[in-house]
């Protein structure tokens, strides 16, 4: 590996501590207390005169005055700042920390709590030991690494640097704690289904395969968990929720990653009313705890949790924003020629669902900036929803957006085989004229219905939408730690 000069300098180093009998990569460190501990009971630690070990990184320039030697050192908890005197330390220690240590590097320091003549809380250091010497220097600009396709493709680096980026991913944690919190709390049971299935389900979208090799089986990566968490319906269990990644093949955007975070969560003798009901609760709650309160405020905008969601029909919000009734045109070339009378702009698509489906993506989502349920979807759009009494062409389910993003998705769960079946053998002739994320037919979970499924809610919310929504984050790259990136050739 062709070394910069900086990481030879830096080698050098290296090289010097361990001819000076100085391993500096030990196995373990001493520490006794993180430096949040020390900076909370300040007072009282350095009151004691009890010596201190503290461990971390060293963060900024360090300073060489003379006899004295100043640095700070952080360890993902706080930072502090190190006081070092070469009457305290000793001429070889403190040669060691002016000569051979660099900022970035992680180190061991022991001494004693004071405050400075300006009164900054410091560790008097009176030992110092190497735990990692880095060969990388940090970037330019301590201030943080500033460009994004390296933070994204250095994230290691871009957390090191960017503690703002640090308390997106902590805020992350803290959500998904407060959502499982939520759901423990009135008796859903959390489970897990497989990832790989002979049968991909559940959500319209294109699947990655794999292939077993010893059963000689194709295999999909799920794009939702719905139809195995279903089975555990019929099963027996009243209400169990899956918190876990769902990978789909499709294009990559500010609010689509190829691998993603979903809740899925399923209730017996619950329809979609209560799915309704469960989102508003179930966001408040995790607003309230991660935030502190039910507003927060996303790109600028004030975002309200604390309040009830609009409940609008789809095909209403279609018709305002376009003038186009969809009931109206009951197929593909009807709903083409509407569109291009109306002078509307929209990507063709292969089937009348997708059609609709590109209307209101194009049209009335990016309108929907607060918490706003959009019900009643066309059967077609649906294949999984059960359809509505009173109204057969549409089906009960809704979607709840935020800020232009699709955040949940929920229906009343179609519980009929026979009607599964057909809606089933729809899909298959959708995937036939074009579409290619069409529903696959899925015989052994027909048979799961045949056993009897009672009428059941379902609903499925995406973790990285919300997380981005409680961050104030424009694109999902910035929530997901390891987001999926071109290759750099590219």
């Amino acid at each position: 590996m062709e070394l910069t000069n900086l990481q030879a300098q830096r080698l050098t180093k290296l090289q010097r501590l361990r001819d000076g009998g100085v391993d500096p990569f030990p196995a373990r460190s001493r520490r006794t207390h993180t430096i949040a501990v020390v900076l909370d009971s300040f007072e009282q630690l350095s009151e004691a005169a009890t010596r201190l070990t503290l461990a971390g990184r060293i963060v900024g320039a360090r300073r060489i005055m003379g006899k004295l030697a100043f640095a700070h050192i952080t360890d993902g908890t706080e930072r502090i700042q190190l006081w070092m005197s070469l009457a305290d330390a000793g001429e070889a220690l403190f040669a060691r920390f002016r000569d051979d240590i660099d900022t970035f590097d992680i180190i061991e320091v022991d001494g004693l709590l004071r405050r400075t003549k300006k009164g900054e809380p410091s560790l008097f250091v009176q030992d110092l030991r190497v735990l990692a010497k880095t060969l990388n220097p940090p970037p330019e600009k301590w201030e943080g690494l500033q460009d994004v396709e390296e933070r994204l493709r250095q994230r290691y680096l871009d957390l090191t640097v960017n503690e703002d980026r640090r308390q997106i991913f902590r805020m992350r944690a803290q959500a998904i704690t407060a959502m499982r919190h939520f759901l423990d709390q009135r008796g859903f049971v959390e489970v897990e289904t497989p990832v790989l299935q002979p049968i991909y389900g559940g959500a319209a979208a294109r699947p990655f395969t794999t292939h077993h090799h010893q059963l000689d089986q194709t295999l999909y990566m799920r794009i939702a968990s719905e139809l195995y968490l279903k089975r555990l319906i019929v099963g027996g269990f009243d209400a169990v929720y899956e918190i876990g990644k769902n990978f789909r093949n499709e294009g990559v955007d500010r609010s689509h990653n190829t691998e993603f975070t979903v809740m899925e969560c399923y209730q017996a003798y619950a329809d979609y009313h209560d799915m309704m009901q469960l989102v508003e609760q179930m966001f408040r709650a995790i607003s309230q705890a991660v935030i502190g309160e039910t507003r927060v405020l996303y790109q600028g905008q004030p975002i309200d949790f604390g309040v009830d969601w609009p409940r609008m029909p789809l095909v209403q919000a279609i018709e305002e924003r376009t003038g186009i009734d969809i009931l109206a045109l009951p197929d593909l070339t009807s709903l083409m020629q509407a569109i291009g009378a109306a002078g509307l702009q929209v990507e063709p698509k292969p089937t009348w669902g997708k059609q609709v489906d590109e209307l209101f993506s194009t049209y009335v989502q990016p309108m929907l900036v607060q918490p706003t349920f959009i019900i009643d979807y066309p059967v077609e759009l649906s294949p999984l929803a059960k359809r509505k009494p009173d109204v057969p062409a549409l089906t009960e389910r809704f979607e709840g957006f935020i800020a232009g993003l699709e955040l949940a998705n929920a229906f009343t769960e179609l519980n009929d085989p026979l009607d599964q079946e057909q809606r089933f053998l729809e899909q298959g002739r959708a995937y036939d004229s074009g579409d290619d994320e069409a529903h696959q037919m899925d015989t052994d979970f027909l048979n799961a219905l045949m056993y009897g499924m009672p009428p059941t809610g379902g609903l499925g919310v995406g973790i990285d939408r919300l997380v981005m929504i409680l961050t104030d984050q424009s694109t999902i790259r910035e929530v997901i730690l390891f987001p999926h990136l071109r290759t750099r050739d590219t």
